[in-house]
């Protein structure tokens, strides 16, 4: 009499669930680079891995969050804060690296909008649960573009230079918003002379003082 080998409990104990679970983020990943958002349905996707819908379900629970997990392999890298030299020229060279982003990384651009509208309808806070992989991906775009800014906004020359109570998370909407807005509302891109009038305007409304070469 044969013994049967026992089923693990969990899918992070059954390697045929994360092989199956890597096809569909595989499939779901390659759908959404090669044709966007509206590539990636439920049934392209499990068409392409060969699995079952029941299973896609089993690992994502919704399609939403599966995109997101798509979503978040996909996402580029950021540049790092520089670490030397005036702070206007910390800040131009980091609003050009992510105005350059969002200019050529169209993925990052469609991830802002889609992570707009499928995150609105349930605001996110730290007790949420329902949609987790969302909400990674949420706290990944906030972290990619505020940990940069962070390290500038936050360093010892510009607490001297900026007024007291200077709040980062205003800062970095003052700053990266528009580049966003500019983008999306305007088709226009980003360019060095927008990414300067940005600092400089930023840099006038903390210091009181005027910066610029023009000015």
């Amino acid at each position: 009499m044969s013994t049967a080998t026992p089923t693990p409990s969990t899918p992070e104990e059954d390697p045929r669930l994360a092989r199956s679970r890597a096809r569909l983020l595989d499939a779901a990943t390659h759908l959404l680079a090669e044709g966007g958002v509206d590539a990636v349905t439920i049934d392209a996707v499990t068409r392409t891995a060969g699995i079952a819908r029941a299973t896609l379900y089993r690992h994502f629970g919704t399609g939403t969050e599966l995109l997101a997990a798509a979503f978040e392999r996909l996402l580029p890298p950021v540049a790092p804060a520089p670490a030397h030299g005036p702070l206007r020229q910390r800040l131009l060279t980091l609003l050009t690296n992510q105005a350059h982003l969002i200019d050529h990384a169209p993925l990052q651009l469609t991830v802002l909008s889609w992570l707009g509208m499928a995150i609105a309808p349930t605001p996110p806070t730290p007790t949420h649960s329902d949609r987790p992989r969302l909400h990674t991906l949420r706290r990944r775009i906030i972290e990619q573009y505020s940990e940069p800014f962070d390290a500038v906004l936050t360093s010892d020359t510009a607490r001297n230079t900026f007024h007291p109570g200077t709040d980062t998370t205003t800062a970095l909407a003052q700053l990266i918003g528009p580049l966003v807005f500019n983008r999306l509302v305007t088709g226009t891109p980003n360019d060095e002379k927008f990414c300067t009038q940005l600092v400089d305007d930023f840099l006038t409304s903390r210091t009181g003082q005027l910066h610029g070469d023009d000015r």
